[in-house]
């Protein structure tokens, strides 16, 4: 059995396998590749897309998805943490349902290379979620692939570097690629890894810096009419193809599709992103303060991770440590996380000798309240532990002859705020005690046990009488949607079948594109009948004639009404028979309404009626929706301007877009709206 590695990436994935003294690494899908997007590597990339297209039967993955899709998902690495849903067809499925098809592709690809990947070590983000790493396993298994090991992209990146180069160093890793920043700092002595610290930003990657080329462009050729999708699809692969070719040359010319060219300078970029690059460089100066190190104490840098190659985020990078970072002819940037992964699962396999530990980039632990009343993150086991790491905790609960007790498992850093958006809720555990007794003879031992993978298991223990009243490995995170049911939705994935999409119209070269006929009464123009998604903003739905009279005095009739909400959604589906309806709600929602509403607003969400994001996300759930609805060119339904998303999302100033929401006399109405920008502008 072959010794594999996979870097399963946000944008692009790579596989490469031992071959006994050496790697190699796969051109798993070099075929597909166009010419005007060949550069110096990208044979070896696999994009990480799922893509349908009405010219053919199923499914498309790799560069065929990425270059020949009519509708396509991208970037489903990115949310698994919270495994939300993706539109494919006009069908929802599951983050991981879609990461699964993309293992299975790549699986495929390997057999045309005459090899089979049967098991793996597979590469995650030093500061991927216990979620994202759970749900990346199960993605894979899915897919038939045994998971040896989930190895953090960094350690696997210094694992291929020192194989080449023998000497023992300490090794900063500066890992920015599509999706996420990481750094992670780790000693190799006489065959030994070790993590020492990690850091990183998650959502900060190559996708906001394509954001901000776009940005650019259209600032100079503003947008004139309404873009079909495979218009919008084509210009977003023209901006991010031109991003990569800045890294080389001086300049680009894009056209967009009201046939507008416009020139953009490297220079040009590299200034619209000084922000995002400040931004990447904070966990260096952390992961030093954490060691107590100066720049100098590290000896070598590597720089991975397509991102990290544009000129002056190496030069900052060169400057913030104050030694040129390893050339690319020693680290390559595209493929040395899967060179070293692949190495990896050969020390496993004892095919080659070495010792590789890891360490947790956040720390575990639940809450408490302190004795005014503040929820407070209690650390059980502290970042940068070295895995396998098991510790325990006493508790003791509030009040006398308690029968159950929510656990709350927690992973982020308990020097911040619990609200801080490091700090994330996996999931909850209910305790429950068989015989209810005083405080002090109900205490329990919490003890956390975080294996090599990054999987949590949590055991709760009673003091008194030596009861074990919690024993699971954490597989339920209760931030996202509902668990899918993985393998009906992958096979129904990988057997869909473009005819039957509710989006392919008889002209394929309009798919998707909404009729601009239908008029309001008042001669407005609004959304079609034959509207294919909507997200609804369901906390500001459910708040409607709930708010409080005077802003930060609530009284006991101001919560949200989750009955009023589920009757917003019946309106919606009968105004828009057909519609694909998501509704999505803040992660403190549940709270938040009245007592006698709290079991249908739970079983909603495990149901998936209902989405939330993860407890602290940035942007809470007003980012969901707009995840949802740039995935799927959704009409948003909301009476929230989201003046500080306009930046990021100017669609929402477009007419045809957003639906506003009157409640009156136990009826809705839902009129076309346009969220005023800033300052008041249109």
């Amino acid at each position: 059995m072959t010794a594999t590695g996979i870097d399963f990436g946000t944008t692009n994935s790579v596989v490469a396998q031992w071959q006994g003294d050496d790697v190699e690494v796969l051109p798993l899908d070099a075929h597909h590749l166009d010419a005007d997007w060949r550069r110096p590597g990208f044979e070896f990339l696999f994009p990480s897309v799922v893509g349908m297209s009405s010219l053919r039967s199923g499914p498309l993955f790799g560069w065929e998805a990425k270059l020949r899709s009519e509708e396509a998902a991208e970037a489903c690495k990115r949310l698994l943490k919270s495994d939300e849903y993706v539109n494919i067809q006009g069908r929802r499925f599951a983050a991981t349902t879609v990461a699964a098809g993309v293992f299975t592709a790549m699986r495929d690809g390997a057999r045309h290379n005459l090899t089979e990947i049967d098991r793996a070590v597979i590469t995650v983000p030093a500061n991927a979620t216990g979620a994202a790493r759970y749900r990346t396993r199960a993605a894979a298994r899915f897919a038939g692939i045994d998971v040896q090991a989930l190895l953090n992209e960094p350690t696997a990146a210094a694992i291929s570097y020192v194989h080449d180069m023998r000497e023992d160093a300490q090794i900063l890793v500066f890992d920015w690629g599509g999706g996420t920043i990481d750094v992670t700092v780790l000693d190799y002595e006489d065959g030994f890894f070790e993590e020492r610290a990690s850091r990183g930003v998650t959502e900060l990657g190559g996708l906001e810096i394509d954001r901000r080329l776009r940005r650019l462009v259209l600032d100079r050729a503003p947008v004139r009419r309404e873009w079909a999708p495979a218009q919008e699809r084509q210009f977003r692969l023209d901006i991010e193809r031109s991003k990569i070719l800045l890294s080389s040359q001086p300049s680009v010319r894009i056209r967009t599709p009201d046939d507008k060219e416009v020139e953009i300078f490297q220079a040009e970029l590299e200034e619209a992103i000084t922000d995002l690059v400040d931004r990447a460089l904070a966990p260096v100066e952390e992961c030093l303060r954490d060691l107590h190190m100066a720049p100098l104490d590290v000896d070598d840098v590597l720089m991975i991770g397509g991102t990290s190659q544009i000129p002056s985020v190496r030069a900052a990078v060169a400057e913030a440590l104050q030694m040129e970072p390893v050339p690319t002819q020693l680290c390559d940037p595209m493929t040395a996380v899967a060179r070293g992964a692949s190495i990896a699962a050969a020390v496993l396999a004892k095919e080659t000798p070495g010792v590789i530990q890891v360490a947790n980039s956040h720390a575990l632990g639940t809450v408490v309240k302190t004795a005014e009343g503040r929820r407070k993150f209690s650390e059980i086991i502290p970042r940068n532990s070295p895995l396998p790491w098991s510790e325990r905790k006493s508790y003791t609960p509030k009040r006398d002859h308690e029968r159950k007790l929510t656990v709350e498992i927690w992973e982020g850093d308990p020097d911040k705020e619990l609200s801080d958006s490091d700090n994330v809720q996996l999931t909850e555990l209910t305790l429950n005690y068989t015989t209810p007794r005083v405080r002090e003879e109900s205490r329990f031992d919490l003890e956390y046990t975080y294996d090599s993978d990054g999987l949590l298991h949590v055991k709760a223990t009673l003091e008194h009488t030596g009861e074990v009243v919690v024993d699971e490995e954490v597989k339920s995170f209760g931030s996202g949607g509902a668990t899918p049911e993985v393998r009906k939705e992958l096979d129904d994935l990988l057997a869909a079948n473009p005819a039957s999409s509710p989006l392919l119209p008889g002209n394929a070269g309009e798919r998707g594109t909404r009729p601009a006929a239908a008029r309001s009464r008042d001669g407005g123009p609004e959304p079609a009948g034959d509207v294919h998604t909507l997200v609804v903003d369901g906390s500001n739905l459910a708040w409607i004639g709930h708010s409080p009279s005077r802003p930060g005095v609530y009284e006991e009739g101001d919560r949200p009404s989750f009955a009023q909400l589920e009757g917003a959604r019946a309106a919606l589906a009968k105004k828009y028979p057909g519609a694909d309806i998501h509704v999505v709600v803040d992660a403190t929602f549940r709270h938040k309404v009245a007592e006698e509403e709290k079991a249908a607003v739970v079983a909603a969400l495990s149901k998936g009626e209902i989405l939330q994001p993860p407890a602290g996300t940035e942007g809470k759930g007003d980012a969901l929706v707009m995840a949802i609805a740039d995935e799927s060119d959704a009409l948003v339904v909301t009476n929230d301007n989201y003046a500080e998303l306009q930046s990021r999302h100017p669609w929402l100033r477009e007419s045809g877009r957003v639906l506003g929401a009157t409640y009156t006399k136990g009826v809705w109405i839902f009129t076309p709206r346009t969220c005023v920008a800033p300052g008041g502008r249109r």
